[in-house]
């Protein structure tokens, strides 16, 4: 019978990059922790797994950005964002969207507002997506760097427990970056 991580690493190279690029839709984080430890496992590649993680981020971050834009034209979707007034705020955000977009994507629980306030404002595109792109690759390597590192660990010496470990590393990547939202929005 064919183990787990052989199963995964038997897979084509274009599942494993759908499969990381959605789970970044879902939870970016855990997305990337779980593809740098696949990369120790060796069920995906680094280049794969990295181009992958690095796209799957872009693709949301222009979403949040579309969703914003969509919400301004069409008045419908007004009634699912939550946007201060508009003339004062959008000056600000015109004259800010490099520092927003580059400190939101190191702030857990910022991007869905202030992606989707950009968007909404209008702040141009291309500004956004540059800042957007390069804060994500820093980000998203940082993470990776420290999850190759934490990953190898765990698959080294915890044999049987390793798993445990991982959950373990997971589940702390993502209880740190709800509570640090938490706390930012009763600070605010």
């Amino acid at each position: 019978m064919m183990g787990l991580g052989a199963l995964a690493a038997s897979q084509p190279a274009w599942l494993k990059a759908a499969i990381v690029i959605a789970g970044t839709f879902i939870l970016e984080d855990v997305a990337t922790v779980l593809s740098a430890i696949a990369v120790q496992a060796h069920q995906i590649s680094l280049p794969l797994a990295l181009g992958s993680l690095y796209a799957g981020v872009a693709i949301g971050d222009m979403g949040l950005y579309g969703l914003g834009y969509a919400g301004w034209h069409w008045p419908a979707l007004h009634r699912f964002l939550t946007l201060p007034g508009q003339d004062r705020t959008r000056e600000w955000f015109l004259s800010h969207t490099i520092r927003i977009v580059a400190i939101s994507r190191f702030v857990p629980g910022a991007r869905l507002p202030l992606y989707t306030a950009c968007g909404y404002f209008r702040v141009p595109f291309w500004k956004f997506a540059l800042t957007a792109i390069c804060a994500t690759l820093v980000w998203t390597s940082l993470l990776f760097a420290l999850s190759l590192k934490v990953g190898h660990w765990l698959l080294l010496h915890q044999a049987g427990w390793r798993w445990a470990g991982i959950i373990g590393f997971v589940l702390c990547i993502f209880v740190i970056g709800r509570l640090i939202a938490h706390f930012q929005r009763m600070s605010a």
